[in-house]
């Protein structure tokens, strides 16, 4: 089969790799028929996770039909349409008890990390029964597959541990698809004003059709000051940093008022300036998180109704043989003018 493969620092190839195959009684195998491409893909790319042994296929996200079923897995059937979700969940362990998939004592993020990804043909999905979903009729499979990673992230990390509340003014900094994805599920609680701050004036755009109240492209003036004027300068009730570098953090802790939440969705590669001095008065929340996808059962019900605009997210579609350029095309995404990218296999 083909797969999409990293050897290190800025080093992928598409290569044929060996058909996986039941490893444990709890196991399927699946064809994939969409995946696509996440930030921290692009991360991984550029050599942010040493970690990652050479020969690694990479891809979190993705919709697939299951090939093969292990003796132990009970809620799935050879040519069940599946939702991957980004997290492996044992159901078992201290942490899956408390819903903290994410850090599953035999799962949490593996796949295309510690364990051979989806941006292949096919691929072994451990914990099949925590950590599949099936994909209900009216849900169309490129929609499907933003329920993977990015709209449970931007739900649970962005707008609940921002306790986004209705009639409160949010900042959302960082318009890529994450962020996007908090635009969308903020909506679900009625705040009063939405601000969302980038640099790329086309991602701005589609924020304004996607439910922003206000946007601000911090490239042409101080976001800081912006936010301030369209809000007062007490500064907003949540900001959600959705980049992860130390500019958008900076916006962040210096808008939110007292009393505010900063919910940090970016993930981060290095060290930020905490301004402690500052923030020490000012009763604020602040959290962190990789997504735990507890709230995806919820957001497939949300999803179905087809009441979210989400395949407007969606401007690029390759097939796998192309993603080598489908990879080119998201690292220039501001010139390609890309945002969410879908991959279909070949095969499918």
């Amino acid at each position: 089969m083909k797969a999409l493969l990293y050897y290190g620092d800025h080093d992928i190839r598409f290569e044929e790799k060996a058909k996986p195959s039941i490893q444990d009684p709890t196991d399927v195998v699946v064809k994939i028929l969409k995946t696509t491409i996440c930030g921290t893909d692009l991360g991984i790319y550029k050599g942010k996770n040493p970690e990652i042994e050479p020969g690694r296929t990479l891809g979190h996200e993705g919709v697939a039909v299951i090939e093969e079923v292990g003796s132990g897995v009970k809620n799935f059937a050879v040519g069940d349409k599946v939702l991957i979700s980004c997290i492996t969940a044992c159901g078992t362990c201290e942490y899956c008890k408390k819903q903290l998939y994410a850090h599953c004592k035999d799962g949490g993020w593996k796949l295309g990390y510690m364990i051979d990804g989806v941006q292949t043909e096919y691929t072994r999905i451990p914990h099949a029964d925590n950590s599949l979903y099936k994909i209900p009729a009216s849900i169309d499979d490129e929609v499907a597959v933003m329920l993977s990673d990015i709209l449970p992230t931007g739900h649970e990390i962005g707008v609940q541990y921002g306790d986004v509340k209705p009639g409160d003014v949010i900042a959302i900094v960082g318009a890529g698809p994450v962020g996007m994805s908090v635009l969308l599920t903020a909506q679900f609680y009625s705040p009063s004003k939405i601000i969302v701050v980038d640099l790329d004036q086309n991602r701005l755009d589609m924020a304004m059709e996607l439910g922003a109240t206000h946007v601000v492209n911090s490239g042409e003036v101080n976001a800081e000051e912006a936010v301030k004027e369209i809000v007062g300068e007490e500064g907003v009730d949540t900001a959600i940093e959705a980049v992860g570098v130390p500019a958008t953090w900076d916006i962040c802790q210096r808008i939110a008022k007292p009393g505010g939440n900063i919910a940090n969705v970016g993930v981060h590669g290095k060290s930020v300036n905490f301004e402690i001095e500052k923030l020490w008065i000012k009763n604020l929340t602040i959290t962190t998180g990789l997504v735990n996808t507890n709230t995806t059962p919820m957001l497939l019900k949300a999803v179905a109704t087809n009441k979210l605009p989400l395949k407007k997210m969606i401007t690029h579609r390759f097939k796998l043989s192309e993603i080598i350029h489908a990879y080119d095309v998201f690292l220039n995404g501001s010139k390609e003018k890309a945002l969410k990218i879908i991959i279909e296999n070949d095969l499918s």
